[in-house]
C-alpha cells in the first residue's frame, strides 16, 4: 500500500488547468439562459407581474384586509347606531335588530363596491360627456 500512487492528483491545490481550457464566457451564459427556461417551465405557479417583477401575495392579504375591515365596519356602524337608538327611545331590543341588520346589508354592499362587483348608485346610468340625445 506504500508504493501505491495517489490517484488523479488529489493533494494537488489549485485551479486545476485542464479544466479551465474548455469554457468561455458565452457558452457559460447559454447554458445560464437553458437553466432559466428550463426552471420557468417547471414552475408554472410563479407569475410575473406587468414590470417583471414576481407578483408578491402580500397584495392578496392587503385585499382581504381592505374588504374585511369594510364589511366589519358596515355592521359596527349598525349595531351602534341600533344601541344608540334603542337607547335613547327605549325600543330595546327591536333598534338593535333592525340596525343589525341593515349594518349587515350595508357592509356586504360595501365588501361588493371595494371588489368591483357593483357599480356605485348612478354611476351605471351615466353617458360618455360626448354624446348627445
Amino acid at each position: 500500500m506504500a508504493g501505491q500512487k495517489r490517484p488523479g492528483g488529489t493533494g494537488d491545490t489549485g485551479p486545476d488547468p485542464r479544466r479551465d481550457a474548455g469554457i468561455r464566457d458565452d457558452d457559460l451564459e447559454r447554458r445560464r439562459r437553458d437553466l432559466g427556461a428550463s426552471l420557468a417551465e417547471r414552475m408554472p405557479g410563479r407569475s410575473e407581474g406587468k414590470d417583471g417583477k414576481p407578483e408578491s401575495s402580500a397584495t392578496g392579504y392587503a385585499q382581504a384586509v381592505k374588504l374585511s375591515g369594510e364589511f366589519i365596519a358596515g355592521v359596527a356602524v349598525g349595531a351602534a347606531l341600533g344601541w344608540a337608538i334603542d337607547r335613547w327611545a327605549g325600543t330595546s331590543p327591536w333598534g338593535m335588530i333592525v340596525f343589525l341588520l341593515l349594518g349587515f346589508g350595508a357592509g356586504i354592499l360595501n365588501v361588493l363596491r371595494s371588489a368591483g362587483l357593483v357599480a356605485d348608485f348612478g354611476q351605471a346610468d351615466k353617458r360618455p360627456s360626448g354624446r348627445d340625445e
